[in-house]
């Protein structure tokens, strides 16, 4: 550990992208700490304090405390990680998309502009019917259509704006920008929760708060275990250019992950979820008895533990293969794999090698899914079985924390690594 920091300090340029990715990170929490005008904030409080308000409690976990705190940087990073779910999504059902994906390089980056031109629309939609939402529960209030504007303006920027430094700490940092701010976002928001949990500290808690404790401990040697495991398919290529007949075969492993999909299908779900749940409250003002009658429906099953946990856990459940198999395409690995003279040894290329690649990706998909879905129910598990509604945080907010770690170090060893190669 000491020699590692010893040369990450000896290196000029790893040290200048290491202080430079925490300057934007500081300068991005300073920004989620700037409130919106005319917010009453008891009348917020008895808001997300509301049974039926637990997504809204998740939803500020990710954005670090934005949401409680109404800050500018409401939206954090949410429009761009929709927009881009949505032009994978699109990529597999237009062609000339799919291609582009498959060329890389600069096709990909045309791909990825539109994901960053479809999060202004997406931001002034969310932007709008959150203000809209907080107006109808009194919690802006004295906000004149002027003002509206205003902060519909300023929360639309300040998005774009978070998703551009995101970007540059990817390109001239250290990991994987959006993904640092959301797991800043989280860690952010522990300290808070600590506080409102010792705040309403009773004795008798104590044994749940250590199986609390345990249970984390748990969840994240788990998690480490599933994110590292995967299964390694043999191939064999043939070796080009070595002797008159092309010399020996060349052996190497194909690796597919257990997951694959990564937080994606939660965030996916978690978004298609909290879409009806912010509408339903935002329709239960409305003058018809009707609408009014389906919003409260639509609340009250939101509200209910049992019925959002095992909706939340089956949805996570398809999209974590929904997901895989935009990653992953069996025909398409067996296509490349034909096309640089590679096989399965024991499976014919082509159709064979096809299904054979979609059977073991369903079996460890399986697995995956599985695992995802467990986690993302987990808080509501334990704070139901443990009584501890203070601790909002669970296996998601940890599942995306320990990735991002994991990753950030990846990339760190990978850039030690290569400054030690070349000083050879």
């Amino acid at each position: 550990m000491k020699e590692t920091l010893l040369q990450i300090f000896r290196s000029r340029d790893l040290r200048g992208k290491i202080l430079f990715t925490l300057a934007i990170l500081v300068l991005i929490r300073v920004i989620a700490h700037i409130p919106l005008p005319q917010i009453d904030r008891a009348q917020l409080q008895a808001f997300l304090g509301q049974a039926e308000n637990q997504i809204f409690g998740v939803l500020s976990l990710f954005t670090g405390g934005s949401l409680s705190q109404l800050s500018i940087d409401l939206l954090g990073v949410g429009p761009y990680i929709t927009g881009s779910i949505i032009i994978q999504l699109l990529t597999k059902a237009i062609p000339s998309w799919d291609a582009l994906s498959k060329e890389g390089g600069s096709a990909r980056e045309k791909l990825n502009q539109y994901s960053r031109y479809l999060t202004v629309p997406l931001a002034l939609l969310q932007g709008y019917g959150m203000i809209a939402l907080l107006k109808s529960q009194n919690v802006l209030t004295a906000v004149s259509t002027t003002e509206t504007l205003m902060m519909l303006f300023v929360m639309t920027v300040v998005s774009v704006f978070v998703m551009w430094l995101g970007e540059l700490i990817s390109e001239k940092g250290i990991g994987n920008g959006i993904s640092l701010i959301i797991a800043l976002g989280i860690v952010a928001g522990l300290p808070q929760q600590l506080v409102n949990t010792a705040s309403t500290f009773d004795s008798s808690a104590i044994t749940s708060i250590v199986i609390f404790g345990l249970i984390a401990l748990l969840t994240i040697a788990v998690i480490i275990l599933v994110n590292e495991a995967e299964r390694k398919i043999p191939i064999t290529y043939a070796k080009r250019g070595a002797g008159p007949v092309g010399g020996s075969p060349v052996d190497s492993y194909l690796p597919l992950r257990v997951n694959t999909a990564g937080v994606v299908p939660i965030i996916f779900a978690l978004s298609f979820l909290t879409f009806p749940a912010v509408i339903a409250r935002f329709l239960s003002t409305a003058r018809s008895e009707q609408i009014v009658g389906f919003a409260n429906s639509v609340t009250a099953f939101v509200g209910n533990d049992t019925y959002y946990a095992i909706l939340y856990f089956v949805l996570v459940f398809v999209f974590t293969f929904f997901y895989t198999y935009i990653v992953l395409e069996p025909q398409q690995l067996s296509e490349n794999l034909q096309k640089q003279s590679g096989f399965i040894p024991g499976v014919r290329p082509g159709t064979e090698t096809s299904q054979f690649l979609r059977y073991t990706i369903s079996r460890i998909t399986l697995v995956g899914a599985f695992f995802l879905a467990l986690i993302a129910v987990l808080p509501i598990v334990l704070q139901n079985s443990l009584n501890l509604p203070s601790l909002v945080i669970g296996g998601t907010g940890i599942l995306i924390v320990v990735s991002v770690v994991i990753d950030t170090n990846r990339q760190l060893a990978s850039q030690l690594s290569l400054r030690r190669y070349d000083s050879l």
